[in-house]
């Protein structure tokens, strides 16, 4: 089977791997349909993942339909769709322990430390995927992306009312708007390009701000009556907005990263203690998160008309990197059909 590798230095190629030969037990058997393309990847095709193991095959957004199971299986059957999650646990670390498997130190992920899914068939832990016949296989695809922003939502345990500013509106921080939207937030979204405005809106923001246009912290500073926002949750990674995260909050107020900067960070540590700030990291995402992102999914609370920019099959997968890389302002989703 046709399969995309990534190799250093932005160069990509196709080559043909053997199929599994059917399923070990406690497995199951995914024809793929749908794999979305995630910032991670395209760092990784840029060569600025420091997780990545080439050459890589990509892929962690998987949607897919069920093949064959293996001897055990009771959660699916042949023909089910199914999303599967990429992530690994080794159970007997601290992130384990602690009922956090989703920040597991020994975790592996699909596409990154591990064969993904840019080919026709992949072979999973049962524990791995999750049935939702109801979804088509684009809606399957974003589940992964809008739970990890699902995730970091729940990590700044948002209350009915406040107000909650999201810095980036890629397809982690619509999923971190979406969710806090839903848990009553007031939601502010913040990006550099005004075509994320619309998706932003249609996602439960109150309110977009252009970064590269409007003053920020005044903007921020005005917001409940003049304390700020509750929560700012950083969903860009770059430097200096992960900075500005810790100065655009309120005092006593709780910021989380979603995103992680690819050089040093310098803080002013007074910030931290004269505001008295929580500071969340949030990592991957949970069963609980994909579970609640799918509910959302049924209640139709996501726009896939304007997540989706558009689709390339798996032999173009290779020029969807390049087309992204040249524009990335214009592009919220790209899946690749399998």
């Amino acid at each position: 089977m046709k399969a995309l590798v990534i190799d250093t230095g932005s160069r990509t190629h196709f080559t043909d791997i053997p199929p599994p030969e059917g399923c070990q037990e406690g497995e199951v058997l995914i024809e793929v349909q749908r794999v979305g393309l995630c910032g991670s990847d395209l760092n990784t095709w840029r060569g600025f993942n420091p997780l990545a193991v080439y050459p890589c095959i990509p892929g962690h957004e998987i949607g897919g339909r069920v093949a064959a199971v293996g001897a055990g299986v009771t959660n699916c059957g042949p023909g089910d769709r199914v999303v599967a999650l990429p992530c690994t646990e080794c159970g007997v670390c601290s992130a384990c322990l602690n009922n956090r498997p989703n920040a597991c130190k020994n975790n592996q992920t699909l596409g990154v430390q591990r064969r993904g899914g840019m080919l026709s068939m992949l072979a999973v832990p049962a524990g791995k995927v999750l049935v939702c016949n109801e979804l088509g296989y684009d809606e399957l695809a974003l589940v992964e992306p809008l739970s990890v922003g699902l995730h970091a939502a729940r990590r700044a345990q948002i209350n009915v009312g406040e107000w909650v500013a999201i810095i980036g509106c890629g397809v982690i921080g619509l999923g971190a708007i979406t969710a806090a939207a839903a848990m009553g937030a007031r939601v502010v979204a913040i990006d550099i390009d005004n075509r994320k405005r619309n998706v932003a809106l249609s996602c439960g923001a109150e309110r977009f701000y252009n970064s590269g246009e409007a003053d920020i912290a005044t903007a921020m500073s005005l917001l409940d009556d003049g304390r700020g926002p509750a929560v700012v949750i950083e969903a860009v990674g770059l430097s200096s907005t992960i900075e500005q995260a810790v100065d655009l909050v309120a005092f006593t107020g709780r910021v989380v990263y979603v995103g992680y900067a690819k050089k040093p960070v310098t803080f002013d540590s007074a910030r931290f203690l004269l505001k008295e700030l929580d500071i969340r990291g949030s990592r991957n995402a949970t069963v609980a998160d994909f579970r609640a992102v799918l509910a959302l999914m049924e209640q139709r609370r996501y726009p896939l008309d304007l997540l989706i920019t558009g689709h390339y099959p798996l032999g173009k997968a290779d020029k969807a990197f390049v087309d992204w890389a040249a524009d990335p302002g214009a592009v919220t989703k790209i899946l690749i059909d399998l």
